[in-house]
């Protein structure tokens, strides 16, 4: 743990506290403006299309001027867009709020960068930790964001106004932070040298594959029922803090692990972290479905955090595997479209499914990528995918 990795550690940290306060407030913000209750999670959707259409853009900022500066622009973009999103809720303006969010997913998409950026300020021997330990900052957004949340509701005559002007201060933080770590330089190209292989080869190998599904469909189940909650906990009946509470445990679940989870991928390997990944993912799903006490829901989304911990760092740490230096900015920005568009699907699913099918469905359906998850890496452990991994 370099002091550059700490201040990364850090920044990861910022960036949680963000997306926790924005995933705790948006639905409720988007229920009490938008035209229709089925709509409700339309601000959280728009974060993470922004996301996805961002992705390329963000990729090509960090070629061409290196990842602090590109990190830089990141925080300048999360700044603007709570300024704006407070404005949008002290108006009442829904679409303006969706718009706020959406130019909000160019900051996502850099912070989703942060992982990749951590193996490279550690020796090769520790890239799974240095991955894990950056999103082990996480923890502060567990801590922060829920606490931030509820503190600054009702700081303002509108509620959740005050939320969104810390959240630009948070990104203020940010900014000072990422001012202190110098990251290595992109590898020098030599004249002529190739440029790696093309997307199309790097997509098609198993490996490569399976990194994405279990990334993409393992962040989209995490969203869709984690983006779901406040909005069915307030059906059910519990107020604000218990919520807040709820969503801390969640995200401690999710960041937590990753003091442990490259020690885990180091000793046992990584496929097998993955599949007990989705196996808490299933635990949380029959927790889920058990009932709708407090309890229950703090279980089911503890879990649900856990095992997103353990797909995501895997899958990361699997990608890392597929990948020559020189070919890093694309294959990464695929990796991350494919979870934003997964996520901005899931995003609108959450609020369309829980506010006319209700909770249980919502858990019901997220089986169904469940089992996908489960599929591809039995897939790539054993069988074709393994015959194929060999021979590659």
């Amino acid at each position: 743990m370099n002091r550059h990795l700490l201040l990364l550690t850090l920044c990861q940290g910022l960036f949680l506290t963000n997306n926790v306060t924005f995933i705790a407030i948006n639905g409720l913000v988007g229920l009490q403006l938008a035209p229709f209750g089925w709509m409700a999670t339309l601000p959280v959707m728009g974060y993470v299309v922004g996301g996805a259409l961002a992705t390329p853009l963000v990729a090509r900022a960090q070629a061409r001027l290196g990842r602090k500066r590109s990190f830089q622009i990141g925080l300048l973009v999360a700044l603007g867009s709570a300024l704006l999103a407070a404005f949008a809720a002290s108006t009442r303006q829904f679409w303006l709020l969706v718009a706020a969010t959406m130019i909000a997913g160019y900051y996502s998409a850099n912070g989703q960068l942060y992982r990749f950026a951590a193996a490279e300020l550690a020796a090769p021997d520790w890239r799974e930790k240095a991955v894990s330990l950056v999103l082990a900052g996480g923890l502060l957004g567990a801590i922060v964001g829920p606490n931030l949340a509820a503190w600054t509701r009702t700081l303002l005559p509108v509620p959740f106004v005050g939320a969104y002007l810390a959240l630009a201060v948070v990104a203020l933080l940010g900014m000072a932070v990422i001012a202190g770590i110098d990251f290595p330089p992109a590898p020098a190209k030599a004249a002529g040298a190739a440029a790696g292989r093309p997307l199309g080869e790097i997509v098609r190998q198993p490996v490569f594959v399976v990194a994405i599904v279990a990334a993409a469909l393992g962040y989209g189940v995490m969203n869709l029922l984690m983006a779901a909650t406040p909005l069915a906990m307030q059906v059910c009946g519990f107020d604000f803090g218990a919520t807040a509470q709820v969503l801390q445990w969640h995200v401690i679940g999710m960041f937590a692990p990753g003091f442990f989870t490259g020690h885990l991928i180091k000793r046992f390997g990584v496929l097998p972290v993955m599949g007990a990944g989705v196996g808490l993912n299933f635990v949380c799903v029959a927790v889920a479905l058990s009932g709708v006490d407090l309890q229950q829901f703090l279980i089911a989304l503890f879990a649900l955090g856990v095992g997103w911990n353990f797909l995501f760092t895997g899958s990361t740490t699997l990608a890392l595997t597929a990948y020559r230096p020189e070919e890093r900015d694309r294959a990464q920005a695929a990796i991350n479209f494919c979870v934003f568009a997964t996520m901005a699907l899931t995003s609108f699913a959450s609020g369309a499914l829980v506010t006319t099918r209700g909770w249980n469905w919502l858990n019901l359906g997220s089986l169904v990528p469940l089992v996908v998850v489960a599929a591809v890496l039995l897939w790539l452990g054993t069988g074709a995918g393994m015959r194929n991994r060999r021979a590659g």
